[in-house]
């Protein structure tokens, strides 16, 4: 482990190919797909085993606090979290990576470094790990020694993938061949990147031994990405730096500069950097990698019965074969059904053929183009003090449960278009209604007239449940007026499903 090596993690997607279960608001990074932590968790306790110390992570401003709450669950309290208030995809990124990791290591060289490392150590620090928060990685062992592999060669200059060893044909990856170069013992120049192939130009690939798929994991040496950002892609590194420099700090996050980040190129590392350097290396590795991309690739990672089938829920089967079905709300029943996925939500259904699980992709484009909320919004929406359902909605009225944690309070606000009856379900809630507090316990309500200025708050211990039924002209979530947030979101604008 070489002690000048820092993690940052990217978890600004949205993972559409998992669409119902994965979407923009709440996508796959942050749930618990496979295995008993979140895939964003599994990742922070990798990049944590593979450099000592806590990582960066580069993500949705809109994911902020389920991102800091799911660190903090892993004890990790001195987790770095980037903001991008636009995706502008993988280059940018790694761009912010390096010039951060450059902040880091100056603080500590100040501090003075460990008397361990070694002076080419420091001359090359620091060394970056970046890496995606949405795979599965089985060996994790492997994938530290690995890491420190692909470190070594980072500190000769070089900007390194991990290649994974293909098992199989699959058209789904993205491939790199590596040349006969050897950087160091186990790391190759990289001859070429190529893009998805065709089945029998895949076959093609496995064959030779010397094309791997490519895993979106890199490390390099900070120094040398930006040497290279400057030379291919220097406005965009401009704009990068001008980003981090004006960012501004609030409430523990960084909140890159929206003027500046959103003027950079929306462009992967490997298109942007990778395919335009002579400075490209792969490490080829073998650590049982999963990029759950699709629903197919989830039904391969969880554990089966004797007929094939993974169910995660309540699920009955009869006759079947080989199905991936989940459901997180009620029950669902098959006969007879082979070589399918089923993913059952509270406000959408799947059904897919798992071979044509790659295209689930073009159903979300098809419901953004209708403007189907669907498309980007669970109906349980998670907010920093808690989470919201819907759980009915009609000609001017809706209803929703609001869960509020021990301790945490909704916004001061008012609406112009709507009024709002609260019934207390559990718990005991503190509120705001213009110049009253109340204080309500089970089964006890209250009223809230339109334009009414007020807030909610839970005094409690345990979480408090409230009924929430709203009327009025116009009830998007958009009408709404911020006067006091813990959380920093005055000024804000306002998207469907804020609270």
């Amino acid at each position: 482990m070489l002690m000048n090596l820092y993690g940052y993690i990217l978890s600004g997607g949205s993972g559409t190919r998992l669409w119902p279960l994965s979407r923009r608001d709440y996508p796959k990074q942050l749930q618990k797909l496979v295995g008993e932590h979140t895939l964003l968790q599994q990742a922070l306790a990798m990049a944590v085993q593979a450099t000592g110390r806590p990582p960066g992570v580069i993500a949705n401003r809109e994911h902020r606090f389920q991102i800091r709450k799911q660190a903090e669950e892993l004890g990790l309290e001195k987790v770095d979290i980037l903001l991008e208030s636009v995706g502008r995809n993988t280059a940018p990124a790694a761009i912010i990576a390096a010039l951060n990791a450059l902040e880091k290591d100056a603080l500590q060289a100040n501090e003075g470094y460990d008397r361990k490392a070694s002076r080419q150590e420091r001359a090359n620090a620091p060394i970056v790990l970046l890496m995606p928060s949405d795979h599965k990685i089985e060996d994790k062992a492997r994938f530290v020694d690995d890491v420190a592999q692909a470190a070594e060669a980072a500190a000769k200059g070089m900007i390194v993938t991990l290649g994974i060893t293909p098992q199989s044909p699959q058209t789904a990856y993205g491939y790199i061949r590596a040349s006969d170069k050897k950087v160091t013992d186990r790391v190759f120049s990289v001859a070429e990147f190529v893009e998805k192939p065709n089945r029998k130009t895949a076959k093609g690939y496995l064959a030779s031994g010397n094309y791997y798929w490519n895993s979106g994991i890199f490390v390099y040496c900070a120094r040398t990405l930006l040497e290279e950002a400057e030379r291919i892609l220097p406005q965009t590194l401009a704009f990068c730096k001008k980003a981090l420099k004006n960012a501004r700090r609030d409430l523990g996050f960084t909140l890159l500069d929206h003027e500046s980040f959103r003027q950079c190129e929306d462009i992967s590392i490997d298109y942007g950097i990778m395919e335009h350097t002579n400075r490209a290396a792969v490490l080829p590795v073998d650590f049982g990698w999963s990029d759950l991309g699709s629903w197919d690739a989830v039904w391969q990672e969880l554990d089966s019965d004797e007929d094939g089938n993974s169910v995660k829920g309540d699920v009955v089967l009869r006759e079947s074969e080989n199905c991936l079905v989940m459901s997180d709300s009620r029950l669902v029943a098959g006969i007879g059904v082979k070589n399918l996925a089923i993913i059952d939500t509270p406000d959408a259904l799947l059904v897919i053929n798992r071979k044509k699980a790659q295209k689930v992709g073009k159903i979300v484009n098809y419901l953004k183009a209708r403007n189907q909320p669907e498309a980007v919004m669970h109906r349980r929406t998670y907010r920093p003090w808690g989470w919201y359902e819907q759980i009915a909605q009609g000609e001017r009225h809706q209803v929703k449960i609001l869960h509020i944690a021990p301790g945490q309070k909704l916004s001061v606000q008012s609406h112009n278009h709507r009024s709002e009856h609260w019934v207390v379900v559990r718990g005991t809630v503190k509120i705001r209604r213009g110049d009253e507090t109340i204080l309500l316990s089970e089964n006890q309500s209250t009223y809230i007239p339109l334009g009414v200025i007020h807030n909610l708050e839970n005094p409690g211990k345990i979480p408090a449940k409230i009924i929430e039924v709203q009327t009025g002209a116009y009830l998007g979530e958009d009408d709404i007026i911020r006067y006091d947030d813990v959380y920093g979101r005055v000024g804000e604008t306002v998207k469907s499903g804020s609270l």
